[in-house]
């Protein structure tokens, strides 16, 4: 991810942080073989590798974390399989939880014993997607949502995803280069559920209808950057997370805009792999990754919004992050979840014949 700098904390400061999140690992510590290292499976640079963090976790529990990395959600699957007892914590997205929980790839999680849990907002924590036959198999640790990007003298007035069926944006649109979020905003514009939407034709006839605005399907938060700065386009589908990377580290002249329809939510959770066998440290390791302290330093590197409603508060009031990522926005919210192989295979075949149209 990429990064902006606008506060920075005292050295002491972070390793009285970790002394503080890292309460629970008090038995570990103790213990006769204490644990000395874990490993993390994650994307790359996606806030458990911060250096700043893992120097003040080591300090304050004398383990050492370790990461290795995947591409794609599929990869990281495939890792937790054929790789037991490998890895003690797994960032997974939370849409994939039933998936990793049916194939007992991860474990469920006692929130009364993460302390930092408290502060997590109740609607995180009650998220279908991770909470399973009554149990809780992830942390909730980020979030965001998948809305519109538009150019700030262009803003005027955009307040629904028609904007990609208006004539004054010929040529002036960009849609992101994935099945599940574009057909989201099709099923949002046509009041259908995201997840399991009943009329497919319907989805993809209001794709198809976006041909005459659409510009560029960009793929990357970089190849965004560079298009938009390019004046290459107007407006565009967009995370919320990369809005406030686009503004503070590119200083790009754009606003993000909640439509009427609602918008496009994701969750991403830490889990607890069920091979791993240094949970209680795993869990310390959580605790402090979701710690109010840890992460206002780890905002000022352009994190996405905290699950921790605690966090969020300790944020100023004029953060990008604080006045994108309003609570009053997750009513309007469809939080993506579980796919059937077969859904998401047909979701990839819609998508792929809408971007042939587009192209002809």
């Amino acid at each position: 991810m990429s990064r902006l700098d606008r506060r920075q904390f005292t050295l002491m400061a972070s390793a009285g942080l970790a002394s503080a999140a890292t309460g629970l690992m008090s038995r570990a510590a103790q213990a006769a073989d204490p644990v000395k290292t874990i490993t993390v499976l994650n994307w790359q640079g996606y806030g458990t590798d911060e250096a700043f963090g893992l120097k003040a976790f080591a300090a304050a529990t004398g383990i050492e974390v370790k990461h290795d990395y995947y591409n794609a959600e599929p990869e990281m699957l495939t890792k937790l399989r054929t790789n037991p007892g490998a890895y003690d914590v797994v960032l997974v997205n939370s849409a994939r939880d039933a998936q990793a929980q049916a194939d007992g790839l991860i474990d469920a999680v006692d929130l009364s014993k993460v302390p930092n849990a408290a502060g997590l907002a109740e609607a995180f924590k009650t998220n279908p997607n991770i909470t399973i036959d009554g149990k809780t198999y992830g942390v909730p640790w980020v979030w965001g949502m998948n809305a519109l990007a538009v150019r700030k003298d262009k803003a005027a007035g955009i307040d629904s995803y028609k904007v990609f069926q208006d004539p004054a944006f010929a040529g002036r649109g960009a849609l992101f280069d994935d099945a599940v979020t574009e057909i989201a905003v099709a099923a949002l514009m046509t009041g259908q559920n995201i997840n399991n939407p009943s009329d497919m034709k319907l989805i993809g006839e209001t794709l198809k209808s976006f041909k005459k605005d659409i510009k560029l399907i960009w793929s990357s938060e970089d190849e965004w950057n560079k298009a938009f700065a390019g004046g290459a386009f107007d407006v565009s589908i967009f995370w919320s997370g990369a809005i406030t990377r686009a503004v503070h580290l590119h200083n790009q002249p754009v606003e993000f805009v909640i439509p009427k329809e609602g918008a496009v939510g994701w969750l991403d959770n830490l889990c607890v792999p069920a091979t791993s066998t240094k949970k209680e440290a795993g869990l310390a390791f959580i605790n402090y990754m979701i710690d109010p302290k840890f992460y206002v330093q780890w905002a000022t590197s352009g994190a996405p919004a905290s699950a921790n409603s605690a966090a969020m508060d300790m944020l100023p009031a004029d953060d990008l992050n604080k006045q994108i990522h309003k609570p009053e926005y997750l009513p309007k919210l469809q939080f993506m979840g579980a796919l059937p192989e077969d859904r998401r295979q047909a979701f990839n075949d819609l998508w792929e014949e809408v971007k042939a149209g587009y192209a002809h």
